[in-house]
C-alpha cells in the first residue's frame, strides 16, 4: 500500500512539473504588465522600456510600462502584489526595497514570500560625488577633510542602499557631517554644484551630466569594476575603501508560487532579446548602468548577498529589522 502511494505521488508530481514545463513554453499568453516604482525617463524605466520593446517583438504580444512612483518604492511593489498575476511583473532596483526592513515600522509585503526572482538585468552604479569648492581629489582626502572639521559639512543621498551605505560608512569612520534630506534627490546634483551640499551619495546617472560639465566630482563608484560610462572614476576598492564596494541589481520579479520553469523562460527570453544589443548596452551606459544578465538562481543569490551586506551595515547603526 505505502509502494503505491509513493508510486502515485511521484506520477502526481511528474505531471504537475510536466505541466508548469508546458504552461512555461507558451507564455506570454497575453500582454504582460512591467511596474515600476520611478517615473519615465529613470534609468529603471529607460532600461525597461528598451527590454519590454525587445520582448513584445519576441512574444508577439503587448509588454507595457506602468510607472507607479510614491512611497519609497512602497507604490508599486503594493499594486505589484495585490495583482498577483503572472502576466504582471516588478522591475525594480534591488537596493530600493532591500533596505525597507530598517526603514519602515512595519511591512506590508514579504520580500522572500511576495518578491520572486526571475531575471536580473542591469548592474546599477552607485557613486560618491563632491563639490568642487571640497577641493578633495580622493576618498581618502575627503575622509581626512571630514575628520579635521566636524559638523562643518552637509551631505545628502538618494533613497534606498545608497544613503544606507553612506549611513554605515560616516558611522564606521566616525565622521560628523550633518545630513540634508530631500523629497526629489534629483535636486540634490544642482545643490551639490552650488555647494548647498559638500557630499552626495546616489546613482551615477544623475550626477553625470554635472561630472562631465566639471561642476562636480565624482570620487568613486561602488560596484567591482568601473563604470562604462566613467571609465576614469575609480573603484572603491581601488580608491582603498573595499567596505564601500556594493552591487545594486537591476531586474524583474514574479509574485508568490510562480514555478520555476516560468521563471526561467522569461529569464531566458530577456537573455535572448539583450545579450549582444550595442544599442541596449550602450543606452544603459549612458544611465549608469550595464547589462548585468541574471538567471533566477543567479539573481536569488545576488539579492541575498545584498542583504547580508545591509544587515551588517545595520549593526553598526543600531537598527533592527521590522516584522514582515
Amino acid at each position: 500500500m505505502l509502494r503505491m502511494v509513493i508510486v502515485l505521488v511521484a506520477a502526481w508530481a511528474t505531471g504537475f512539473y510536466a505541466a508548469d514545463a508546458a504552461s512555461a513554453q507558451t507564455y506570454p499568453q497575453r500582454a504582460v504588465k512591467f511596474i515600476l516604482p520611478f517615473g519615465p525617463a529613470s534609468g529603471t524605466d529607460i532600461t525597461a522600456r528598451l527590454v519590454a520593446d525587445r520582448l513584445a517583438q519576441r512574444w508577439g504580444k503587448a509588454a507595457i510600462i506602468e510607472n507607479r512612483p510614491g512611497g519609497d518604492g512602497l507604490v508599486a511593489i503594493n499594486a505589484f502584489v495585490a495583482a498577483n498575476d503572472d502576466h504582471t511583473l516588478l522591475w525594480v532596483p534591488v537596493g530600493t526595497f532591500a533596505v525597507h526592513p530598517y526603514e519602515k515600522d512595519k511591512l506590508p509585503y514579504n520580500a522572500e514570500r511576495d518578491l520572486v526572482p526571475i531575471a536580473g538585468v542591469s548592474s546599477l552604479f552607485l557613486a560618491i560625488t563632491v563639490s568642487n569648492a571640497l577641493n578633495v581629489s580622493s576618498l581618502r582626502e575627503l575622509v581626512e577633510l571630514l575628520r579635521s572639521n566636524p559638523d562643518k559639512y552637509n551631505w545628502a543621498a538618494a533613497n534606498g542602499n545608497a544613503d544606507f551605505l553612506m549611513s554605515g560608512f560616516l558611522k564606521n569612520n566616525n565622521l560628523q557631517v550633518a545630513k540634508t534630506p530631500y523629497r526629489d534627490i534629483l535636486q540634490a546634483p544642482n545643490d551639490l554644484a552650488e555647494n548647498r551640499i559638500q557630499l552626495l551619495s546616489s546613482s551615477l546617472a544623475i550626477v553625470t551630466p554635472l561630472m562631465q560639465a566639471g561642476k562636480v566630482k565624482v570620487l568613486a563608484v561602488t560596484g567591482r569594476t568601473r563604470s562604462p560610462s566613467a571609465p576614469d572614476v575609480p573603484t572603491v576598492r581601488e580608491a582603498g575603501f573595499p567596505a564601500l564596494e556594493m552591487e545594486s541589481i537591476g531586474g524583474i520579479f514574479g509574485p508568490r508560487g510562480m514555478p520555476l520553469a516560468l521563471r526561467e523562460k522569461i529569464a531566458a527570453d530577456v537573455r535572448a532579446a539583450v545579450a549582444g544589443d550595442a544599442d541596449i548596452a550602450s543606452k544603459l551606459g549612458a544611465t549608469g548602468q550595464a547589462v548585468d544578465l541574471r538567471g533566477p538562481a543567479e539573481f536569488a543569490a545576488g539579492i541575498k548577498e545584498l542583504d547580508d551586506q545591509l544587515a551588517g551595515i545595520a549593526k553598526v547603526l543600531g537598527l533592527k529589522a521590522a516584522a514582515q
